[in-house]
């Protein structure tokens, strides 16, 4: 738990742009780990996806969320950033929320200002928390919380219903009560996105949403306006999905999955990809040992039955 947290502080501290997918299974956390990214975020909208096959409506649980987090925690070695959507409720909600996600081994998470119940950060309606009840959750996690390296990454959704200015001034409140990462979520211009990481006085994460509110730049052009994290929330989610579907068809007419090999995970590569082998080589040791163990426990057995004659 703290080595993730002080990795994950070393990676805020050194150069360049931080690129960071988003993942809901240890699958695509082993793929992106794979890929040689040095850290990854969960994403509660591609959870609420692919666990439930719902919107991104505040319609998961915390229960349900801290679950999937800590198996995606234990299929990596980089550090992992999760989810915690607004805290699941009130500053005591989100006490009981931060002790659960330390368990799970998470080097830090991301909370929002929205109200219960929340919803994806570029639908419409979206509506914000006073700024005291934000900081009073930033508070009672900072208590909450054992590893003082554990990085919070605070987020506000007040541009769609305050404007940036008041996004902004949020952000640099949310320092003040301890955030250690500002995001501001969905800039609707590239304006907007360059007056974000002057503001505050800590690291900023842009949130990259294809065809979200917020305009697609290159990393070069987000590292040149001061962001530190590009988050790639459901990139893995997207893709897979779409690959899913046009594999799918495919079967569905010709009948046959023989034409789209070139286009599937090798089987090699499927089950190196979850370890077999290192599976395969405990099962021959723990075999191996419980054949020694028996053989002389034998020997022990005949040993006696001699003693006694």
């Amino acid at each position: 738990m703290g080595t993730a947290s002080r990795r994950l502080r070393e990676l805020l501290q050194g150069p360049g742009l931080l690129v960071a997918p988003g993942v809901t299974n240890a699958l695509h956390a082993r793929l992106v780990q794979q890929a040689g990214f040095p850290l990854l975020f969960t994403s509660g909208a591609g959870i609420a996806n692919t666990l439930l096959g719902l919107p991104d409506l505040g319609l998961t649980t915390m229960s349900e969320i801290v679950t999937v987090t800590r198996r995606i925690v234990e299929a990596v070695s980089v550090p992992v950033v999760a989810d915690a959507d607004n805290g699941y409720g009130n500053h005591l909600n989100v006490t009981r929320m931060v002790r659960e996600m330390e368990a799970a081994g998470v080097a830090g998470l991301y909370m929002e200002d929205q109200v219960s119940p929340k919803r994806c950060g570029h639908f419409k309606g979206k509506q914000v928390v006073p700024p005291r009840e934000m900081v009073e959750k930033i508070v009672a996690l900072r208590m909450a919380v054992s590893d003082p390296d554990f990085v919070l990454v605070a987020r506000t959704d007040a541009i769609a219903t305050e404007g940036i200015d008041s996004a902004l001034a949020r952000g640099r409140l949310y320092v003040d009560a301890g955030a250690d990462v500002i995001f501001v979520e969905a800039p609707r211009t590239v304006e907007e996105m360059a007056l974000i990481p002057p503001a505050v006085s800590v690291p900023c994460l842009i949130n990259v949403v294809e065809g979200g509110a917020t305009p697609l730049l290159p990393a070069a052009e987000l590292e040149r306006m001061g962001f530190r994290i590009a988050l790639y929330a459901n990139l893995a989610l997207r893709a897979g999905a779409l690959a899913t579907a046009q594999a799918l068809r495919r079967l569905r007419d010709e009948g046959t999955s023989a034409g789209i090999l070139d286009s599937i995970l090798p089987w090699e590569e499927r089950q190196r990809l979850v370890d077999l082998p290192g599976w395969e080589e405990l099962d021959r040791k723990i075999s191996e040992a419980a054949d020694e163990i028996v053989v002389r426990s034998a020997s022990y057995a005949a040993g006696g039955k001699e003693a006694r004659r």
